[in-house]
């Protein structure tokens, strides 16, 4: 292989002949940041020269390690590495730049080509797998598209939001479930109180999921990337753990989110899931924003749940897709109203009138009804005056749940 390399470097640094790549854009070519990856020294500095006297700025290492290092204190446009290296070769190089970066070009050469190590390297998304030897001109036209590409793609990143498109492009899926699977070890839970209206007692917990990683931060980015990868079950599995451990340390109910999907986990129903021997502290809390239409056999599950002691709560009324609906699919204990009802309602008469309604409909049922996202308290004043039992929000952090009633302005719901 090494033989190979150096006759492929050697022709293309002996090539007398103009080469197009020059006269093309020298200004482009001087932005253009590669990082190039080989542990033979003569094709290393080969290449190097070759790529340098094009414009480009190279930045050579012997070893996928050092590689790793320089890409933690600088960006680059794209990636060469050689496939096979001593210690971490160019296969381990890519997943381990996935694990971070799922934009980085990566042009993988090799002078022993394999069915193998080229299935791994499409996994994982290389942009190319090339075959040595190979002509410089070849070579240079690919890291110019790549470096394109690679660009465009972050501006692309940049401006979408994190798993708003439905789709991944090629290597993606995997790139992402090796990041989603490190996520799931980081993540960890906070509590937000629920709170009466009256008083102003906890009177319940909702769980949060957090995470440690700063891709991550956001749950609503770790639950996008789970059903993108179709791992809900998965994540749900681990909430639910960390939901058990934390209970222990809480006095009051507990509210835990569960994915419509989650219903179709036969371990949520298992006797001796890490839940079930808490069940009678535990709410959980089905969204409506996520379809209940294709759950099979969902009354006899909800029903499965309530015989093991679980409550059941109705979240986010008034978004997504069943409507009131979803009261005779899951006959909910408890119905909170979503956010957006809930904001600026003191300065909206039509959001007054729906939210009376529903507080009606509900105490005509038997719910009680949580007013969720209250960060103003003129909306907590509304919500009170309209009924609604308890309140949940920034507003009510732990520290500021004594915050009297006489503070809320009486707010006439007209």
């Amino acid at each position: 292989m090494v033989s190979r390399m150096r006759d492929g470097a050697a022709a293309a640094t002996e090539s007398s002949a103009p080469d197009p790549l020059a006269a093309r854009d020298p200004l482009a070519a001087a932005k253009t940041k590669v990082l190039l990856v080989d542990d033979d020294d003569a094709v290393r500095n080969a290449f190097r020269r070759v790529l340098e006297s094009r414009g480009y700025r190279v930045r050579a290492c012997r070893s996928g390690a050092e590689a790793l290092s320089c890409m933690g204190s600088g960006e680059f446009d794209a990636l060469v590495s050689d496939v096979r290296m001593p210690g971490m070769s160019g296969l381990a190089l890519l997943r381990a730049v996935r694990e971070h970066d799922l934009d980085l070009p990566v042009i993988l050469l090799t002078g022993n080509p394999d069915f193998e190590s080229a299935a791994q390297a499409a996994q994982y998304g290389a942009f190319q797998y090339l075959i040595k030897p190979i002509e410089s001109e070849q070579l240079g036209q690919i890291i110019e598209h790549a470096a394109n590409v690679g660009r465009m793609a972050r501006v692309k990143r940049a401006y979408v939001a994190e798993f708003e498109s439905g789709t991944f492009r090629v290597g993606q899926r995997t790139a992402i479930g090796g990041v989603f699977a490190r996520a799931l070890g980081s993540l960890y839970v906070a509590y937000q109180p629920i709170v009466a209206v009256g008083d102003h007692g906890v009177f319940a917990h909702e769980l949060l999921i957090k995470s440690d990683d700063p891709d991550w931060s956001e749950p609503a980015a770790v639950l996008k990337a789970a059903e993108r990868l179709g791992r809900v079950s998965e994540l749900g599995a681990a909430v639910r753990q960390l939901a058990a451990s934390g209970i222990r340390g809480k006095d009051s109910l507990l509210f835990v989110n569960l994915h419509a999907r989650d219903l179709e986990d036969e371990a949520l129903y298992q006797a001796t899931a890490p839940l079930t021997a808490v069940a009678s502290r535990v709410v959980l809390e089905i969204t409506e924003r996520a379809s209940l239409e294709y759950i099979r056999d969902l009354r006899e599950r909800v029903a499965r749940l309530r015989a093991l002691g679980f409550q059941i709560a109705l979240d986010d009324l008034g978004a997504g897709y069943a409507g009131l609906t979803s009261f005779a699919l899951l006959e909910p204990e408890f119905v909170k109203l979503d956010s957006e009802l809930i904001s600026e309602i003191h300065l909206s008469a039509m959001k007054r009138k729906i939210v009376c309604s529903l507080v009606t409909l509900c105490h005509d049922m038997g719910k009680r009804l949580i007013g969720a996202g209250v960060e103003k308290v003129e909306e907590a004043a509304v919500l009170r005056d309209l009924g609604c039992d308890y309140v949940q929000g920034p507003l009510f952090v732990e520290a500021n749940t004594n915050v009297a009633s006489s503070a809320l302005p009486p707010i006439s719901p007209k």
